[in-house]
């Protein structure tokens, strides 16, 4: 009978999902191009060639940021700089930036638009405007394979894509962009030229490597500050080491509360206390910890063998004694195979707990998110966040091996 109404109760919370979280409208809800938009951002950059239509401003820039823009009636050498700037794309086709903006596109013909206080004043070439424009009164946007171009009554942009992470080494200004790696090494001047890329105020590499040292601390200290408060707090819960009864409830109730609370709700309730930043953050792990180390330490607590402490006691040994040789070295391992597996574990929590404390790589990935433009930043972010991981997975089970095995390979 229950084998029977298994399957039955199963399809039947199928079927509420489907209409509860309306899966049959997924795929009205679903932008291609704006997928498509994400994932070509993660892999390239995109020259920004920005003309203001109030004063008639023109400038270039990678990302459209300030810090990557060109030196004032510069650019690449496919933009033309004048009173009408001309962009040649890689298809063939044009745009002009000026009072009136035109795009000449190959195989549909040329749109114009003449910005001004009653809107874009945009005209098509005759027949249905193709679902690759997007216009209104205010505001055309264009989307080619050659480029992108959204006008507005205040200002007209390219943007233009390239493969690649552009600035990544070195930024505009820096007397080595451009240059080849073999003109680097020949240079001889490698303390400049790790000066520039350290501080490239693009892609920010110091301030990289600080917020991953931060996530890397926040999980340290959270985890070993969680090890040391949760040993002496497993005595309490042990049944063999703590006879009376309403002290073992009271322990084992407290480590019940700790890591019954989720370390994010953590997260939220210490920053209104203690206010944002890493040391928040490293207190949210260290108090979610230790209710797990308590029960794991207790339990292994529990199974230690009374006959190792009896022979330890037969020399006199007091009972600190006893517990320091009978005892510690018999949950060791477990300790440490635990501690060191969290470790690497709650490196990933970090960055997660460091976006909502302020601290961290977590604040950086947090941030490029948010700005919905520079997604090759947020993938670069992705990708050091996977390698401190995997580092992490390396170090940690390295570790394991050899203070758990060390001592006995050593003896062979």
């Amino acid at each position: 009978m229950i084998t029977l109404a298994a399957p039955a109760v199963i399809l039947a919370y199928l079927t509420y999902v489907f209409f509860a979280f309306d899966v049959a409208g997924l795929a009205d809800r679903i932008s291609v191009r704006n997928m498509q938009t994400l994932v070509s951002d993660t892999y390239s950059y995109k020259v920004h060639v920005t003309r203001d239509n109030r004063d008639g401003a023109t400038s270039v820039s990678i990302e459209g940021e300030r810090k990557g823009e060109y030196p004032a009636g510069t650019g690449p050498d496919w933009v033309d700089l004048a009173d009408t700037t001309r962009v040649d794309l890689a298809d063939g086709s044009v745009i002009m930036l000026g009072e009136t903006t035109s795009y000449d596109i190959p195989g549909y013909g040329t749109v114009t638009a003449t910005p001004g206080s009653n809107g874009v004043n945009a005209t098509f070439p005759p027949g249905d405007i193709p679902d690759w424009i997007n216009a209104s009164k205010n505001r055309v946007a264009i989307t080619t394979d050659a480029a992108r171009l959204t006008i507005t009554r205040n200002r007209t942009e390219v943007f233009r894509y390239f493969y690649g992470w552009e600035l990544f080494f070195f930024t505009l200004d820096s007397p080595f962009h451009g240059k080849s790696v073999t003109e680097l090494l020949g240079s001889g001047q490698y303390g400049a030229i790790w000066s520039d890329f350290w501080s490239n105020k693009m892609w920010r590499h110091a301030d990289v490597a600080w917020a991953l040292f931060e996530t890397v601390l926040m999980a340290f200290l959270g985890t070993f500050g969680a090890a040391m408060i949760a040993l002496p707090m497993g005595f309490l819960a042990a049944k063999n080491f703590t006879p009376l009864g309403s002290l073992r409830f009271a322990a084992r109730r407290v480590f019940d509360f700790l890591r019954g609370v989720d370390g994010l709700i953590w997260t939220i309730v210490l920053s209104r206390a203690f206010g944002p930043g890493p040391l928040t953050g490293s207190l949210a792990i260290m108090l979610t910890d230790t209710g797990t180390f308590g029960k794991i330490f207790s339990e292994a607590l529990e199974n230690v063998d009374d006959k190792q402490i009896e022979g330890i006691a037969s020399t006199g040994a007091k009972p600190m004694q006893r517990y320091r040789f009978g005892v510690i070295p018999q949950i060791t391992p477990v300790l440490l195979s635990q501690v060191l597996y969290y470790l690497e574990s709650n490196t990933r929590s970090a960055t997660i707990i460091g976006a909502i404390t302020g601290g961290g790589i977590g604040l950086l990935l947090t941030q490029a998110i948010i700005t919905q433009k520079d997604w090759e930043e947020v993938s670069y972010y992705i990708i050091l966040i996977i390698l401190m991981v995997m580092a992490m997975d390396s170090f940690s089970g390295w570790l394991r091996r050899r203070l758990i095995q060390g001592t006995g390979e050593g003896t062979h």
